[in-house]
């Protein structure tokens, strides 16, 4: 009797450690027959890259690219990436890893969850409240297998990652439950791989009239990052927009540019902002009077500053300006002060409201 008690544990430890070794398999009735149709990104999407709030180029990648980094995965991560499967609960390798770092998605590096989002759901499967960034994590709606969930996949290559549920903790509530064959994980303090990082920005300030329709044109430009209205160039600290309409402050209506250079070069950004505004008007724009819509350029390098001066320069001999003078501050970013953040309600007026200040036609 015990020769068949030590029998039968054997068989058991073995079955189990089979059952772990295709952890990274799938519960072959969870996959569909026919592999997931890819449709290529459309022509505007290739022209126009698409960021994150956190700064990554998040553009969706082509089918033709897609192929090409699905080469390197096993046949049991292509099964859960590619085929959309699901290891096998309490098997997966970053089920129980409690160290600090971030997992970006298997297939393209963008980054997907930190390590500070991550709770023990007990379901079995890697588990976190919230994204790494807004604009990472992409969602389905999922009707297979007689169910209706929300599928969770990378943004950017549309890698399946699995399922999002509203039984998370605060503060979102949602629980995004992760296949560990879709991540890799990078400790803190660990080199990130280009494919991982955020891409390489620079900054720019425009002043040039109410900053509602500065924002949203500079917003529609392929290579800007983000646009955010606010308050420089003047003394007060923490302004408010009442206390800039008093003209006691000194401060613009200013746009803060965050763009991708190798998208869009900082002569095109000035080249845009002379046909979004007026720069020959002396402390106006159409309509609105004051100081607080003056022309200006808040540089934040000495290139910056050598290129507005030039730009300006030629500009004034063309046919558009040679009887007007322009009158467009160039000023250093650090000698102007703090860009503070205007209230909220000023920031993407035109999409929240559908319209803004008279513009230039551009």
């Amino acid at each position: 009797m015990k020769l068949m008690g030590l029998l039968a544990l054997f068989v058991v430890s073995v079955v189990l450690a089979a059952t772990c070794a295709h952890a990274m398999g799938v519960h072959r009735w969870l996959v569909n027959d026919d592999p997931p149709a890819k449709s290529a990104p459309s022509p505007d999407a290739m022209k126009n890259p698409k960021y994150s709030p956190a700064g990554y180029n998040i553009t969706p990648l082509s089918p033709v690219k897609i192929d090409e980094l699905a080469k390197k995965l096993t046949k049991e991560e292509a099964d859960v990436i590619l085929a959309k499967g699901t290891e096998r609960a309490f098997c997966g390798n970053l089920l129980d890893n409690h160290k600090d770092g971030v997992y970006v998605c298997k297939l393209c590096g963008l980054p997907l969850f930190s390590s500070d989002a991550k709770f023990n759901s007990g379901t079995g499967w890697p588990s976190f409240f919230q994204p790494f960034a807004k604009g990472h994590v992409a969602t389905h709606e999922d009707k297979s297998h007689g169910m209706v969930r929300d599928e969770i996949l990378c943004a950017r290559c549309t890698a399946h990652l699995g399922h999002v549920f509203d039984d998370g903790p605060k503060p979102t509530g949602l629980r995004f439950c992760l296949n560990s064959a879709s991540l890799t994980f990078i400790e803190k303090g660990q080199e990130l791989p280009a494919e991982s990082r955020p891409i390489a920005t620079e900054t720019a300030y425009f002043a040039g009239g109410c900053f509602w329709g500065v924002e949203d044109r500079f917003e529609q430009l392929p290579g800007v990052v983000d646009a955010v209205s606010g308050y420089m160039g003047g003394s007060k600290e923490n302004p408010t927009y009442r206390d800039v309409c008093g003209h006691d402050t000194g401060h613009a209506e200013t746009v803060r540019i965050v763009f991708d250079p190798a998208v869009v070069t900082y002569r095109q950004l000035l080249e845009k902002f002379f046909k979004f505004h007026d720069p020959t008007q002396l402390n106006r724009q159409g309509p609105d009077v004051g100081d607080q819509y003056r022309s200006a350029i808040f540089t934040s390098s000495e290139e910056q500053a050598k290129q507005a001066a030039a730009f300006i320069a030629e500009q004034q001999k063309i046919d558009r300006f040679k009887n007007r003078t322009i009158v467009t501050q160039i000023v250093d970013a650090k000698k102007a002060g703090k860009f503070w953040e205007a209230e909220e309600y000023h920031q993407d007026y035109h999409a929240k409201h559908g319209g803004h200040c008279a513009l230039p036609e551009d």
